[in-house]
């Protein structure tokens, strides 16, 4: 084998060994997806939910999740399902997933240390348990994972939580007055025909829009044969 054979073959070697290590994080941070019983559906949409619950939005997307025959997975602020245990309960009863989202959401407190990351998730479970009856496993970081420090994410899987990051949106947290239709075309161009997808929305009393447009999307990836599952 002579020299610029010898080059190629350790760049091809070194790319997969990169290839490999990338893959190996995406798995650990959150996108390894499948179902309870450990069968995955060749397409999957996870729709999530962050932020609520809410008075005004929560029960309008539980009423059209109910309608299509559709569960999602609703990623709860403590704070906020302390005043609306009731909407917690329907979730629950509907059979949807609840899971651990924050108790305060407030970054520069609970990204302080490991110790507040863990008292902050611990006391969010602790109202799910109340509600409920049984604690969550799963768990969504505020901001999600992609930036936070591998001590924290480390502090959050030895704590026994898995969390779950999302690869597509409805960006309905970053258009300012979105107009349903651009929510419906985001939830159909973020995902980049991707078979296997982790929806986010969110369900906080100012996202109206995401009510209207939540039916419209339902339909579009039914049409397109994919299979609706929590985590």
């Amino acid at each position: 084998m002579n020299r610029k054979n010898s080059l190629i073959c350790a760049f091809m070697l070194l790319f997969l060994f990169i290839a490999s290590q990338f893959i190996v994080y995406a798995q650990i941070g959150g996108i390894q997806i499948a179902l309870a019983d450990g069968q995955q559906p060749q397409k999957c949409v996870y729709l999530t939910f962050d932020d609520g619950p809410s008075d005004r939005v929560t029960p309008k997307i539980l009423d059209i999740l109910q309608e299509e025959n559709v569960k999602a997975t609703f990623f709860i602020v403590g704070k906020m399902a302390e005043r609306r245990k009731y909407i917690v309960e329907r979730q629950f009863n509907e059979g949807h997933t609840i899971g651990v989202h924050s108790y305060s959401h407030e970054y520069a407190d609970i990204y302080s240390s490991r110790e507040k990351l863990i008292a902050d998730i611990d006391r969010c479970n602790e109202i799910i348990k109340d509600i409920t009856g049984q604690y969550s496993n799963v768990y969504r970081f505020p901001g999600g994972s992609f930036w936070v420090k591998k001590g924290l994410i480390d502090a959050v899987t030895e704590h026994g939580m898995r969390y779950v990051d999302w690869n597509a949106s409805l960006r309905d947290a970053e258009l300012v007055n979105a107009k349903p239709s651009e929510l419906l075309n985001a939830a159909i161009n973020t995902p980049a025909n991707r078979d296997h997808i982790v929806m986010l929305a969110h369900d906080t009393t100012d996202k109206t829009s995401t009510v209207q447009a939540l039916k419209s999307i339902i339909d579009y990836y039914k049409d397109k044969d994919y299979t609706f599952a929590t985590f």
